[in-house]
């Protein structure tokens, strides 16, 4: 059997691991949480928000991504994967699929800000540049606005090139008030 362990690199111990058949299990001795574990892996709760609040990370896109991406999704568009055909279209070569660029904005909701605890309800987002493997994508998500009664947060996000803007869009998540597990 093949187990693959993967961890958020937070400073936090919240790794897990994937069973052959695809199911998780929690590393071991974390088989229990308690609220100690519970508290050092929960990311912020509704109260300890404000407007501005920014997260940011950047990622080097490689090839391995664009595969492992493609294999994922379903999207093997050869405009991704196959680069004689890529340089015949207008982009002149192989561009990063758009979802793998703005995936980064998930990884800074569900490990950052808010953090582990919220949950995606939607997201809208439009690009404007292609990506290309080899290149830098820096993505920031900030607070825009927090909708306190119905437990949601609205995240403008960027993912830029350098200094150029290739997506921007408008999240919703849903966040946790402090005492929402009967945690303190």
């Amino acid at each position: 059997m093949t187990f693959r362990i993967y961890t958020v690199p937070l400073g936090r111990d919240n790794g897990f691991i994937i069973r052959g058949d695809g199911s998780i299990l929690n590393l071991p001795g974390e088989e229990e949480m308690t609220d100690s574990i519970f508290d050092q892996q929960h990311g912020y709760y509704l109260e300890d928000l404000s407007t501005g609040m920014t997260a940011v990370c950047a990622k080097t896109i490689t090839d391995a991504d664009v595969v492992l991406f493609a294999g994922v999704s379903g999207d093997t568009n050869p405009l991704h994967l196959n680069e004689a055909f890529a340089s015949k279209t207008r982009f002149k070569g192989r561009v990063v699929h758009g979802m793998l660029t703005t995936s980064l904005w998930s990884a800074l909701i569900g490990t950052r800000l808010p953090g582990p605890g919220a949950i995606y309800m939607s997201q809208e987002m439009k690009f404007i540049k292609p990506v290309h493997v080899g290149e830098t994508v820096t993505a920031s998500v900030t607070i825009a606005e927090i909708n306190r009664e119905k437990q949601r947060v609205s995240l403008d996000g960027e993912c830029r090139v350098n200094d150029d803007l290739v997506a921007y869009g408008r999240g919703i998540v849903w966040v946790p008030k402090r005492n929402a597990y009967g945690n303190k």
